[in-house]
């Protein structure tokens, strides 16, 4: 088969010819050259100000200041500072020759008071004085305990023990006298054969009842003060 034609090719062509102008992208093809006179001088770039003006039309310009009449320059008075520094030594106090500390055999020395030798602390004004911190913590703790003791004391009133009275000691002793009386009543009136058990357990109960009540009213009348707690 025959190739492809556009019908538009030479129409083409033609606007491509019609549009195009010489040196459209290359540039013109002579450019001017520079002129070897306007070469570059030193500090041509840099703004050029305004030449001073002396004069202004025939008229000298006056100063910018002027000093007044009453005026006087200050006059410079000159010091000799030998003769000063002179006087200043002579009148002065001496200085103190400053104390070092040599501990070594060759003359080592240091200066004395950074030493640690000088007694300087001993002799502050608020040296050997309590802090304010101690004293305020003692005072609490103190606070503390007088608060806890009287808290205990105010404890042991209440659970304190109260004395008994002649009166009623004798009327105690007296009804622990009555009381083993009967139950030693009941202990004489057992069978004396004891062949069953609850015969044996009867007869040990009214045994610890007699014991305990002879050791409580011996306890009794041995001791005239006795005291009951709460």
């Amino acid at each position: 088969p025959l190739r492809y034609v556009s019908k538009y090719r030479e129409f083409v062509k033609h606007e491509a010819v019609k549009n195009k102008s010489q040196w459209k992208t290359m540039g013109p093809a002579k450019v001017a050259v520079p002129s070897p006179n306007d070469f570059l001088q030193k500090h041509s770039k840099e703004p050029k100000l305004a030449p001073k003006k002396k004069e202004e039309d025939g008229k000298k310009l006056l100063p910018l200041s002027v000093p007044q009449r009453t005026y006087r320059p200050v006059t410079r008075i000159k010091k000799n500072f030998i003769n000063k520094n002179a006087v200043a030594v002579i009148r002065g106090v001496p200085k103190k020759p400053r104390p070092f500390c040599v501990d070594t055999r060759q003359g080592d020395k240091y200066p004395l008071e950074p030493s640690g030798l000088v007694p300087k602390y001993i002799k502050k004004k608020n040296y050997g004085v309590t802090p304010k911190y101690v004293t305020r913590r003692n005072e609490e703790i103190k606070r503390e305990e007088e608060e806890y003791e009287a808290r205990v004391l105010e404890q042991l009133k209440k659970k304190a023990m109260k004395p008994l009275s002649e009166e009623e000691r004798t009327n105690i002793l007296k009804a622990l006298k009555k009381n083993w009386e009967e139950i030693n009543h009941a202990y004489q009136g057992l069978p004396i054969l004891t062949d069953t058990r609850y015969k044996k357990i009867h007869k040990e109960e009214l045994e610890l009842k007699l014991k305990q009540l002879e050791h409580d009213i011996a306890a009794i009348e041995k001791h005239k003060n006795v005291y009951i707690a709460d």
